[in-house]
Formats: C-alpha cells, sequence, structure tokens
C-alpha cells in the first residue's frame, strides 16, 4: 500500500509500461524469499497458537472475515501471480514501448520464483554438518538416478552398484554438490514436506564432468579426484540434462 500500489497507480493510464515499477523495485522483492522460508516457521506456530483467545480477538477487532493463516498466505500466492499478470500483459504488449522492461520484469521474478523454490528444498536438508551459507549460492536442485562407480572398495560391490541406481536429490552450490536422500513425511502441513538427508557432497573444485554417457541422452557424469569415483547421473529429461550440464559447466568455468 505504502510503497509498490503508489507507483502502480502512477501508470493506470499506460499500462504498457508498469515493468518499470517491478524493475525499481526488484531489490525489495527478495523479501518473498526470506517470508517463503520463514512461511513452514509461522504455519507451525499458528497451528500451536491458532485458537489462542488473543487471536480470536485481533479477528473480530479487525472484523476480517478469514483467519490469520489464510492472509499469511496471501504473500506467497501474490509472487506466484505477479509471473501471470506479466505474462498476460507481454502478450498483449508486442512491441509497444514498454515491451522490453515487461519481458525483463517477468524474467527477474521467475528467477525470484526459483530461488523461492529452491531455498524451500535447502532448508529441508537435515544432518549436514556445517553451514550451507559457506557453499556459495544455491544454483540448483533436482532429483535423479544416480550409479556409482569408485576405484576404491569390493569389486562385488561395484558391479551390483553398476545396475542398480540410487535415487538422489541433488543440490549444486558454487562449491559444492550435495547428494541427499529424499524421504516424504506423513503429516500435515510443515510435516507432511519433503526432507533431504544429506548423504555426501563434491568439493567443486576437484570436480570434473562428461557430458555425454553413450546410450542415454539424458545420462551425464561427475567425477571427482580424477576419476577415483565416478557418479553416473540420470535427469528425468535431456532438458534437464542439459540446464544442470550449463549450469556444471559455468561452475567449473
Amino acid at each position: 500500500h505504502r510503497i509498490f500500489l503508489r507507483e502502480l497507480e502512477n501508470y493506470v493510464e499506460y499500462p504498457e509500461l508498469v515493468g518499470r515499477c517491478f524493475l525499481d523495485q526488484m531489490e525489495d522483492f527478495q523479501i518473498y524469499e526470506k517470508y517463503c522460508q520463514n512461511k513452514p516457521r509461522s504455519e507451525s506456530l499458528w497451528r500451536q497458537f491458532s485458537d489462542s483467545v488473543f487471536f480470536q480477538e485481533c479477528q473480530r477487532k479487525l472484523d476480517h472475515k478469514l483467519s490469520l493463516d489464510s492472509y499469511l498466505l496471501k504473500p506467497v500466492q501474490r509472487i506466484t501471480k505477479y509471473q501471470l499478470l506479466l505474462k498476460e500483459m507481454l502478450k498483449y504488449s508486442k512491441n509497444c514501448e514498454g515491451a522490453e522492461d515487461l519481458q525483463e520484469a517477468l524474467t527477474s521474478i521467475l528467477g525470484i520464483l526459483k530461488a523461492v523454490n529452491d531455498s524451500m528444498h535447502q532448508i529441508a536438508i537435515t544432518g549436514y554438518d556445517g553451514n550451507l551459507n559457506e557453499l556459495g549460492k544455491l544454483l540448483m536442485q533436482g532429483s535423479f538416478n544416480v550409479w556409482t562407480d569408485h576405484k576404491k572398495g569390493h569389486t562385488k560391490v561395484k558391479d551390483l552398484a553398476r545396475f542398480k541406481p540410487m535415487q538422489r536429490h541433488l543440490f549444486l552450490h558454487e562449491k559444492a554438490v550435495l547428494f541427499c536422500k529424499k524421504r516424504e513425511e506423513n503429516g500435515e502441513g510443515y510435516e507432511k514436506a519433503p526432507s533431504y538427508s544429506y548423504k555426501h557432497s563434491l568439493n567443486m573444485a576437484a570436480v570434473g564432468i562428461t557430458e555425454n554417457v553413450k546410450g542415454d541422452a539424458k545420462k551425464f557424469e561427475i567425477w571427482y579426484n580424477a576419476r577415483e569415483e565416478v557418479y553416473i547421473i540420470q535427469a528425468p529429461t535431456p532438458e534437464v540434462k542439459a540446464t544442470w550440464v550449463n549450469e556444471i559447466r559455468k561452475v567449473l568455468t
């Protein structure tokens, strides 16, 4: 109401230029990432205290039809609606003055949505002994089939590993890639969200990549310490593989 809405109202007569509002405020939009990271905690607190007299009294005084948790959900819904709105405006603003700003605003909002989504997964990592913030920016996260092949160790284990993939959720940071096992939780709300138990990580400074694995367009290899450890990774689609390979290549170069 105090800042963004007032700026938007300046463009009532020139809606095609509204992209500028988003670009001017893009730094402040980062707050959504923090808000969404805190959402599971606020949900948990709300469940503990939702029937307290204090909240009921607040709702009555303000004459709110909905309880507080419905309002706490609004920002999460809003950040996803902004990108739909911008896409729709862009559709009808081809070749007009503000089209470039609208496109840039959309790209930036989609970037924030990706960061929000990634960070929601990252806060669910358990068992990592250290500070995840020290690994640099989280660039990508996703689920893969992983086969391992280690030079050291028992040959039977190695042979077995070739056939049976492990399901692993990978988190690619600037300084390391983390391998985690996804655990689906039972419960509701926050408790239902999956968690990721940390298995091991590879320092990106010692990682190499083979972009194509014979016979499968969805596979690539990450290897460690001059192929002492090799991880064959199968993405769900060739497109996902291409995105990861590009991002890893950027980190390595």
